[in-house]
């Protein structure tokens, strides 16, 4: 008599991972819509970018805090979201459209890292003029993803930045602080960090992220998710 075939074994969810099913269950949603993410285009200024009408998610970032590797961490991807060895050098904003069953419901916006201390100061005022006019006048941006390097902070050009987007902000346009490489922090450390960013990022979200652990991958997935795909309010019924 054969023996019935072997159920494939269960692996074990990342230590980051929801635990609750519901919860985890969102996150898997929110982690396959990710996972659709492909290249659409790249543009060096705003007027290049094409006009779309799909929800925008914009990342931003120093240079060296951990952005393209956030990116490829949250789509499940090795070299979506490309790594220059030159931080700073790539001044192009690229964008990934999202969507399952290959029709697109959103965008991601890779922009370029800021604040590299070796790109020319032509080119860093080339660059901040297109970034501050992307992040005030892209009429489809609906939320923005800010990586930091927690064993820094957030840096005055971080400041600057949450100052430019502050009034689309009261507008409804939702941000986020990730705090990456957090695996590099004791416990009391990362409370620390996350009690100072709060304090900084003035309403923001702000999460631990590690994508070496998968820290915080679920969240910011399930996050992300939701700022593409409101839920709209009831229609109140007549009185």
């Amino acid at each position: 008599m054969t023996s019935p075939p072997r159920k494939p074994a269960a692996y074990p969810p990342h230590p980051g991972a929801a635990t609750d099913p519901e919860t985890a269950e969102r996150a898997r949603v929110a982690m396959g819509w990710l996972h659709t993410a492909h290249f659409l285009t790249s543009a060096p200024q705003l007027e290049h970018l094409p006009p779309l009408e799909l929800p925008e998610i914009a990342f931003v970032g120093r240079s060296n805090a951990g952005k393209s590797t956030a990116i490829n961490t949250l789509t499940q991807q090795t070299r979506l979201a490309f790594a220059s060895k030159t931080p700073g050098r790539t001044q192009h904003i690229n964008l990934f459209g999202v969507g399952k069953q290959k029709v697109d419901d959103a965008v991601l916006a890779d922009l370029p890292g800021y604040g590299y201390a070796a790109v020319p100061k032509e080119a860093k005022l080339r660059w901040q003029r297109v970034m501050g006019n992307y992040l005030m006048t892209r009429e489809t941006l609906r939320g923005v993803v800010l990586m930091c390097d927690p064993r820094h902070g957030l840096t005055e050009l971080d400041e600057i930045l949450l100052d430019v987007i502050r009034p689309r902000v009261v507008e409804g346009l939702k941000f986020l602080v990730l705090l990456t490489k957090s695996d590099k922090l004791t416990r009391s450390e990362g409370a620390k960090a996350l009690s100072i960013a709060r304090l900084q990022a003035g309403g923001g979200e702000v999460k631990l992220f590690s994508a070496l652990k998968k820290q915080g991958v679920d969240e910011a997935a399930e996050l992300l998710w939701r700022w593409a795909h409101p839920v709209e309010a009831p229609v109140p019924e007549a009185p």
